[in-house]
């Protein structure tokens, strides 16, 4: 069992930068593929960036490439994701999530069996 915990969010200026982090505990991160996923008000939940167990590789939505960054620190046992540039539309709640064996299912909700509790990134105009 692996219990995700994300922190970090909160309002900022279009522009601005905010250093999202999930805190993993029952599990150590590196054996999982992680990914973080955001929902807006009315909206489904969306896939916006992963990392992978076996390769460490990462994959990011088109409307965030660029702009953010998805990192592992294994000794924290945490996962970040460093945005920047935000825009009024990267408002939502995001989410942590983690999964066994997903392979190539990065950018996939129910690839994924763990969740977060979710923050909230409010980007002003």
């Amino acid at each position: 069992q692996v219990q995700l915990v994300e922190s970090g969010g909160g309002l900022v200026q279009a522009g601005g930068s905010l250093r999202l982090s999930c805190a993993a505990s029952g599990r150590t991160v590196s054996t999982y593929s992680m990914g973080w996923f955001r929902q807006a008000p009315g909206k489904d939940r969306e896939f916006v960036a992963a990392i992978s167990e076996r390769t460490a590789g990462t994959q990011y939505a088109d409307s965030v490439k660029g702009r953010f960054t998805i990192s592992r620190d294994n000794a924290k046992n945490t996962i970040d994701l460093e945005m920047n540039s935000l825009k009024p539309e990267d408002t939502a709640v995001y989410y942590c999530a983690g999964g066994e064996k997903v392979g190539w299912r990065l950018r996939y909700l129910g690839a994924y069996t763990y969740w977060g509790q979710g923050t909230q990134v409010t980007v002003s105009s």
